[in-house]
């Protein structure tokens, strides 16, 4: 049972319905949706709602998170496998249950999953994935890299996206303690689509 109410938009107040309304018309409403933003009375799912408890930290928090998912250097199966590490980290439901459809949309086969979900480094191909991987796995697990682990991802993917993911963690950290803390459920959890 979640911690929290499930917003209705017709109760919003104006802070949170202009929140709702950037939630619901920005980048995470278009293009393929492989899960559910709202459900079927147009309530928002998983860490959205709860973002609409304090709208101004709520709208820091989303921001954040959209430049996250759509305007950084990261491919997208590095960004989701990183994700999926996070999900697993910290036992995360609604992440897995979030970004596994949108991971195996970017190619990443259900043994890769497999592999994540135990937090283990799946045998990847691509040099760039797997130092990717392997640092956000120390960053999870220690809270650190280690300098030998740090070095192999600056080498091979460089700087930038060494601090977006270092970034990427910290976000997805606060979603899943937020989704534990307040008992958010995925919508298969509480019986919908």
């Amino acid at each position: 049972m979640s911690r929290l109410p499930h917003f209705d938009p017709a109760d919003l107040d104006p802070g949170q319905r202009d929140l709702y309304d950037r939630i619901t018309d920005g980048p995470r409403a278009s293009g393929p949706q492989y899960f559910a933003l709202t459900d079927d009375q147009g309530r928002l799912n998983g860490p959205f709602n709860a973002l609409l408890t304090a709208p101004p930290v709520g709208e820091a928090i989303q921001q954040l998170g959209s430049v996250i998912r759509y305007r950084t250097s990261l491919p997208d199966r590095i960004r989701e496998l990183a994700i999926l590490v996070v999900a697993a980290g910290w036992d995360c439901a609604f992440e897995q249950y979030a970004h596994e459809p949108i991971a195996r949309a970017a190619g990443i086969l259900d043994s890769e999953l497999a592999e994540l979900r135990e937090l283990r480094v799946p045998r990847l191909a691509d040099e760039g994935e797997r130092a990717a991987v392997e640092l956000v796995l120390e960053l999870v697990r220690d809270g650190d890299a280690a300098d030998s682990t740090y070095d192999r991802a600056v080498s091979i993917i460089g700087n930038r996206m060494v601090f977006e993911l270092t970034a990427l963690v910290g976000y997805y950290s606060t979603l899943a303690l937020q989704l534990r803390v307040f008992r958010v459920l995925t919508p298969r959890q509480t019986g919908q689509r």
